[in-house]
């Protein structure tokens, strides 16, 4: 038997905002190379806190009968290919569904989670046009990202991954990228997540309705006022009787 440790972030046993229309817990995975200037969780992004697989098995056996899936976040979660394979596998032996919030970094472990039937919802945060890509980040993480929205996309669309979606946390300025992300998204679900930071006054959700409507089809929009919204823009409506 193969021992393996995992670089804990948290455990959050129960929570009705990670997963649309299910209770689920989330296990915060420690740990991931790039600093986005929005980060929720910049306590985690480094550091050393290594519990055995089983002690974090057991947190999410704890909360069993309150939920019916668990989300894995961070940090980076694929960072840590062999824990998070282990722990997503011990999920699905307890019945739960499995979903993974993903910077797209790391695609041979979505690659895995897929082809072994880990995962049943994937978050892909895409966070610029991939001209900015590795300027923004601080490294050559385009083609990665690249190969992970191929992976997730064509797995979605084969029925391999249930549920996936673009997220694009947008700030003010950079409005004229969401078409981009979007049109290299495909026929994907897209979320527009209000960005904030201190620097800069955070788009509205008028704001993101009024992005969303040059997109041809319905959009997700996250923000903190008003939490995640479905939106049908008059554009995406004629697009979508079109199809």
């Amino acid at each position: 038997m193969i021992f393996i440790q995992v670089n804990f972030g948290g455990f959050v046993p129960l929570s009705t905002v990670d997963w649309r229309g299910r209770s689920v817990c989330t296990v915060f995975l420690r740990g991931c190379p790039v600093r986005c200037i929005y980060c929720q969780n910049t306590a985690i992004l480094s550091g050393s806190d290594l519990r055995g697989i089983d002690e974090v098995i057991e947190m999410i056996r704890g909360s069993r009968m309150l939920v019916s899936g668990v989300i894995f976040s961070g940090g980076e979660p694929t960072m840590q290919k062999d824990a998070l394979l282990a722990l997503a596998g011990a999920s699905k032996e307890m019945n739960l569904l499995v979903g993974v919030q993903t910077n797209g970094i790391y695609p041979d472990t979505i690659d895995a989670l897929i082809k072994k039937r880990m995962v049943d919802r994937l978050a892909l945060d895409i966070k610029a046009r991939w001209e900015r890509y590795n300027n923004l980040l601080g490294g050559n993480y385009v083609r990665k990202v690249q190969r992970s929205l191929t992976l997730c996309r064509d797995s979605h669309e084969s029925g391999m991954l249930p549920e996936f979606e673009v997220v694009i946390t947008l700030f003010r300025g950079y409005e004229d990228e969401v078409p981009y992300i979007a049109a290299d998204a495909g026929d994907v679900d897209i979320v527009l997540q209000q960005g904030v930071t201190g620097e800069l006054k955070p788009l509205s959700e008028d704001e993101l309705k009024m992005i969303a409507d040059g997109l041809e089809h319905a959009v997700k929009l996250r923000t903190r006022e008003g939490g995640e919204l479905l939106y049908e823009s008059d554009r995406s409506r004629r697009a979508s009787r079109k199809r």
